[in-house]
Parts: C-alpha cells; sequence; structure tokens
C-alpha cells in the first residue's frame, strides 16, 4: 500500500519511530510526561496553547525527598537536579479575553517562580485572531509527545470518565469531564518534532537552538505501553503567513487526501466541526453509492456563551448539510453520554482524531475547525499501516478502544461486533443502549443566513488580507522631506503669534476666560448645543482641529458628566464616519493618505485587532482620520474599531473631563484640587510612556522578554 504522505503538501517530515504510545487521556499522559521527564538529560522544550504550573501530573502517594508532582516545581526539581537541563516553555501570548482561567506571568510577582535554567517565553507572532495551538513536548530529542493536550488545569481526567471525581477539581470546584489524545514516539520522529520545537521558538523568539547530542542509553519511560514499533511517521502543520514567509496548509491537505483514501470507514473525534471545506470532502464520499461510512463523534454542548453562539452556530449549519448529503445512510453523527452530570455539563471532547479504515491513524492539535486549516499554528501527527499487519492491527485495536471507552464496554466487544456486524455503525447501534452511550446527535436548530455570517467571525479560514495594501508608496528620489525642526519652529512663530494677539490688543479685555465660560454656558443652554457639539467631532478630525478643545468646551458648556457622553458619542461618530470613508476610498489614494505609517499601522492592526485600535488612539502614529481610514480600507469589523476607539480614547476623554471642570472652578472661584490635577497628570505620563513601549515593541515584531 502506497503512503498518502507528500512533503510540501501535506507534511513537512516523514521519520522512523522505533515505538509508538497512543495515550488515551490526560492521566496517561501526564504521567508518561512525567516518567519521561525525568529522564532528560539535556533539554525539555515544551510547545502549548497554555501552561499552568499549578497543574498536578499525578495523584500518588509523594514522599520527602521524590519529585514533586506539581508541573512547576517539578520542572524547577528537574532543573536544579541536573544543572546541563535547559527547559523552554513556549505559551500562546493570549488576549485578556482568554486569560480569566490562565496563570499570571512569573513577570507580574505573583505565583510560580520559574529556575534559572526554565525559560518561560509567550508567543506574540500569531496574526489577529489567530494563536500558537501546538501541543508539543520533545525530551533530548529522543521522546517526543504531540497530540491535543495542554499541560494546563482543567485537563486531567481518566478514561473511566468517573463522576464525581474528587481528583477532577481545580481549588475545589470541579470540572466537567475531559477525553483527549497524545501521541508519543522515539527515535527520528522525535527528532524531527524537535526541528519542529526549534523551529517555532525561532520564529517566536529570535533566538535559535541547537538539536541535542544522541542520547546516551534508552530514554523510553518503563511502564508505557507500547503499542507500534518501528514505523513510519508524517508530521503536518498549519502555520499563518508571517512576514515574507507564505501560509503553511499541510494540515488541510492532510484532511482532504486521508477522506478521499477511505474505502470502508472514517472514525473522527473532534472538538470542534466549523470547516466548510471538509464538509464538502465528506459531502462528496456520503454521495458515492459505494463510499465509506462515517462515525462523528463530538461534544453535547459548548463552552460558554461566545463559543454557543459562534462555533456550534457554524456547527449546525455543516451538520445539516451533511445528514441531508446522507442518501445511503453512512453517516452517524453522536455525543458520548456520561451519566449523573448537572445540567450544562457533558464529556468534552478535546480530542482531534481520524482514522481511515485500518490503515491510517492521525492525532493532533487541528480542529474540524476554518481557523485550524489556516490561521492557527498547528502540528498533527500521522501513522501508516503501508500494508503492515501488525500496524493495521494496532490501528483498529486503538479505534475498538475508543468506541468502548464511549460506550461503556469492553474493547473486545466492539470487536466481536465489528466481525459479525461488519461495520462501525451497526456495532454502535448494537451495544448502545447503556447508562454510559454513545447518543445520537439530533437537536440540530436551523440559523438564519445573517445569524450564519456574524458566527463565522469566530471562525476564519485565513488571517485577514492587509497584503493588498502593503505596498510601499511611491517617493520620488529627488523629493526631501522637510525637517522636522522647521515645523517646530512654524509651530512656535504661531503660538507667539496669537499670545502677543490676545496680550498686547483689545482682545485680551474683551475674550477674558470669565467671559469665554459665560458664553459657554449661554451656549450649552440652547437645545440643539449637544447636537452641534457631537457632530463638531467630525469635521474636526478630517482638518485636524484639536478634539481636545471640543471636550473642554463640552464640559465647560454641559458640565462634566453630559459633557463626556457628547464627548465619547462624537468621537465615535466621527470613527464611524472615517471607517465608512476608508471602505469605499480607493486604496491608491489611502496608501497616499497614509504614506510610511501604513505598513507599520497595518502590521499592528494584524496582529492586535482591537487591542490594536485601542492602542493607536492611545499613542497615535497617524491623524486620528488616517487611523479610521485605514482601519476602513483593510476591512476590520466595524465593532473592533468602534470598541478599540472607546477604550483608546477613554483617559484622554477623561482627563480632559477632569481639567475642564478643575479649570472652571479655578475661574470662578480659584478653587482648584491641584492633587486631583496631578495625579491625573502623572497617570497620563505614565500609561503614555508603558503604552509607547509595548506599542514599539509590539509594532517592531520584537517578542515578550523573558520573565524573571
Amino acid at each position: 500500500m502506497d503512503s498518502i504522505l507528500q512533503p510540501g503538501s501535506n507534511c513537512c517530515a516523514i521519520a522512523r519511530a522505533r515505538r509508538v504510545a497512543l495515550l488515551i487521556d490526560s492521566e496517561a499522559y501526564f504521567l508518561a510526561f512525567f516518567r519521561a521527564a525525568l529522564q532528560a538529560r539535556h533539554s525539555i522544550t515544551i510547545l502549548g496553547w497554555d501552561f499552568n504550573s499549578r497543574t498536578q501530573l499525578h495523584f500518588d502517594p509523594v514522599e520527602k525527598n521524590d519529585p514533586p508532582p506539581l508541573l512547576g516545581d517539578f520542572l524547577n526539581y528537574l532543573a536544579r537536579r541536573r544543572h546541563g537541563l535547559q527547559i523552554r516553555i513556549l505559551n500562546w501570548d493570549y488576549p485578556i479575553a482568554f486569560g480569566t482561567d490562565r496563570e499570571l506571568r512569573p513577570l507580574y510577582g505573583f505565583g510560580w517562580t520559574p529556575a534559572k535554567n526554565v525559560h518561560l517565553r509567550y508567543d506574540d507572532t500569531h496574526p489577529f485572531a489567530g494563536s500558537q495551538h501546538q501541543k508539543v513536548v520533545v525530551i533530548d530529542d529522543a521522546i517526543a509527545f504531540a497530540g491535543g493536550i495542554d499541560l494546563t488545569l482543567k485537563r486531567w481526567d481518566t478514561v473511566e470518565h468517573r463522576n464525581p471525581d474528587q481528583r477532577r477539581a481545580v481549588d475545589g470546584t470541579a470540572y466537567p469531564p475531559m477525553h483527549d489524545l497524545m501521541v508519543m514516539v522515539d527515535g527520528e520522529a522525535a527528532g524531527a518534532l524537535g526541528n519542529l520545537t526549534r523551529a517555532r521558538w525561532l520564529h517566536a523568539t529570535g533566538k535559535k537552538l541547537r538539536p541535542c547530542a544522541a542520547p546516551d542509553g534508552d530514554l523510553w519511560p518503563e511502564g508505557i505501553r507500547v503499542d507500534i514499533t518501528d514505523t513510519q511517521v508524517g508530521i503536518s502543520r498549519t502555520a499563518p503567513p508571517f512576514g515574507e514567509k507564505p501560509a503553511v496548509r499541510e494540515i488541510e491537505h492532510l484532511y482532504l487526501d486521508m477522506i478521499a483514501a477511505a474505502r470502508h470507514t472514517l472514525y473522527i473525534e473532534n472538538q470542534y466541526f466549523t470547516s466548510p471545506i471538509i464538509t464538502a470532502a465528506l459531502e462528496q464520499r456520503l454521495a458515492e453509492p459505494d463510499g465509506p461510512e462515517v462515525v462523528l463523534v463530538l461534544r453535547l454542548l459548548s463552552h460558554g456563551w461566545l463559543e454557543e453562539h459562534t462555533m456550534h452556530v457554524l456547527r449546525s449549519r455543516l451538520l445539516a448539510r451533511l445528514l441531508r448529503a446522507d442518501r445511503h445512510g453512512r453517516l452517524r453523527v453522536c455525543y458520548p453520554d456520561v451519566p449523573g452530570l448537572a445540567d450544562g455539563c457533558c464529556l468534552d471532547i478535546h480530542s482531534k482524531l481520524m482514522i481511515v479504515d485500518d490503515d491510517q491513524l492521525r492525532i493532533g492539535s487541528a480542529n474540524l475547525s476554518s481557523r485550524s486549516m489556516g490561521v492557527d499554528a498547528e502540528c498533527d501527527v500521522l501513522i501508516e499501516s503501508l500494508g503492515r499487519p501488525d500496524v493495521a492491527a494496532a490501528i483498529r485495536d486503538f479505534r475498538e478502544r475508543l468506541v468502548a471507552e464511549h460506550l461503556g464496554c469492553q474493547p473486545a466487544e466492539v470487536h466481536a461486533r465489528m466481525e459479525t456486524g461488519g461495520t462501525l455503525c451497526a456495532a454502535i447501534e448494537a451495544l448502545g443502549g447503556r447508562e454510559r452511550t454513545l447518543r445520537k446527535l439530533e437537536d440540530i436548530p436551523e440559523w438564519s443566513d445573517t445569524v450564519i455570517e456574524l458566527a463565522s467571525v469566530a471562525d476564519p479560514n485565513e488571517p485577514i488580507a492587509y497584503d493588498f495594501l502593503k505596498i510601499a508608496p511611491h517617493v520620488d528620489s529627488a523629493e526631501k522631506p522637510s525637517p522636522a525642526w522647521g515645523r517646530l519652529l512654524m509651530l512656535a512663530v504661531v503660538i507667539t503669534c496669537l499670545t502677543a494677539l490676545w496680550r498686547f490688543t483689545p482682545l485680551a479685555e474683551i475674550v477674558t476666560p470669565q467671559k469665554a465660560i459665560a458664553w459657554a454656558r449661554v451656549f450649552g443652554d440652547q437645545p440643539w448645543a449637544p447636537f452641534a457639539i457631537i457632530l463638531a467631532y467630525t469635521p474636526a478630525c478630517f482638518i485636524l482641529f484639536p478634539r481636545p478643545l471640543i471636550t473642554l468646551a463640552a464640559v465647560i458648556a454641559f458640565g462634566p458628566w453630559r459633557g463626556f457622553f457628547c464627548a465619547m458619542t462624537g468621537i465615535l461618530i466621527a470613527t464611524g464616519v472615517t471607517y465608512i470613508v476608508g471602505a469605499y476610498m480607493r486604496r491608491d489614494t489611502v496608501r497616499r493618505l497614509a504614506g510610511r505609517r501604513l505598513d507599520r499601522m497595518i502590521e499592528v492592526m494584524r496582529k492586535q485587532g482591537l487591542l490594536a485600535i485601542a492602542l493607536l488612539r492611545l499613542v497615535p502614529i497617524a491623524p486620528f482620520a488616517v487611523e479610521g481610514i485605514v482601519a476602513g480600507a483593510v476591512r476590520l469589523k466595524l465593532w473592533h474599531v468602534l470598541g478599540g476607539t472607546a477604550l483608546g480614547m477613554l483617559p484622554g476623554a477623561l482627563a480632559t473631563t477632569v481639567f475642564g471642570n478643575e479649570l472652571e472652578s479655578a475661574f470662578n472661584n480659584g478653587g482648584v484640587n491641584w492633587w486631583l490635577v496631578a495625579a491625573i497628570g502623572a497617570a497620563l505620563i505614565g500609561g503614555s510612556f508603558a503604552v509607547r513601549r509595548w506599542f514599539k515593541s509590539m509594532a517592531g515584531g520584537t517578542v515578550a522578554a523573558e520573565p524573571r
């Protein structure tokens, strides 16, 4: 049987493994990692979507001098025990919205402190809406793990998924049962995964790591079952485009090639099912009169409100398509039902598995979602039988173990039913009906096209396309930029002239601060005044009139709170107008308007989205209107632009409000709360300095500093 692996198309490497262990659920993986890490001599490299030092690796009794079971303490123990050992952890530099269940960075001075030889880094090189999603661990280039399990909290569970289980809790709070998979390899395959981790580390940190020398002795830990020996392993990736590097979509190609290769059975477990491309491939196979049966095991419920209204909405539309395509009755979409769970809880299917016949076994980090095909960084591993009966038997045995786990029966029962019934669907039907079983996923709601379109924002197929604007603006070689000191001198002359005008002419008596405040109050009493102030921000942003002066006038005219409300409303309306202008403006006009600032602005927007807009408003690198126009031209989501503007302009608007209120008090009765003014000023200066440093680092493509 020929291999389906094609380097450069659906994989990046093909290497041999002397041994392969197929690890079901985190109890098995955490224990295997614990035992393997104790053998480490030179290097442990961990890539993850999340990492938490408080993760408990096992629950066995621990004697005084035994290695500690908590992950952070365990890694520090290893680093101190073997001084030549370097431990590197690359964690996703996640948005704050994902931070509720995550551990604070050690640099904040709380919690875990890594030992000297333990290096924790955060990968911030992903595109907007993307993430570092690979879950790979490599030990001395001799042992490697890959799959769907992060070394973090709320992952540990057993294959029994007992309910309740006191060990399945964080800080005394229980979490639902979790099902996931990892694969463990040694030999050349471990070295190939080591190459992947070094490439990712270089990409994220700019630091090159050296491969490890061949290990002395056998590092395979005792007690870890070997499922397959001396076999070929393929490694596939997803990587979004970065700079001059094109996108890598090996995982998508491998999924399609595996679906096309299936003859009898496609067994799939996955956290999500939101990829239209994968759905179309499965539809095509289901439409064939003699195509394969498809068993799709998903979880029943979503994680929280946001996922329910995005990923589950998208899943419903695609599952409905599959059911309509199943004209020959070969599709079974089901979920594991564990008895005794509370309302709103289910067994969390977190695995990313595809088994084709008895020939191909794939385990990895990539979901059947659009983002896993082109936006997130992913890593999957494929094992093929290539006509070897022993490998085919191991793949078949692994599938039977998984189905038996979900049905609450023994693998031998599944095997017997497969031998007599002939199909996996028939075996599942015959063995169902127990308390713990696989139930059909039948409640599939219908959603409108509008809802689907809104939900699809959460699952992009590729990073937002900014490249059509990333063209250097034409600069005439004869054109010389005017020196900065010339503009400063012109500004100084204008200020001097205005000061002399107010000091040495009759305007000094006519336009006094007290009279200006009185005029502002008369203006504020007019019913149309708030609308005039609100609408004034739009033309002001185009002619570069200082917006704080309008805010100051609003505070004096309407009082601090009404003035603040008018200011924020006017700023958001002006933002919407500039966004719409940019959306309809010619691209070459946008390039000329933004000039040399454009590449830097787009790069920051590409990496951080809403947060980038907030930072651009806090520390602008271009005029207010230009930033809004570029955001519209590159098709950022309008609510991201409005939300980022509100966050970024909030501190300045509040400061102007406080300053205006105190200024009015000073001119009317001489009473000024100088402490408040000083505190606001200091906060703005300090915050601006901090944000500028962070912004410069983010825009320049540098990486997070090493925690200390």
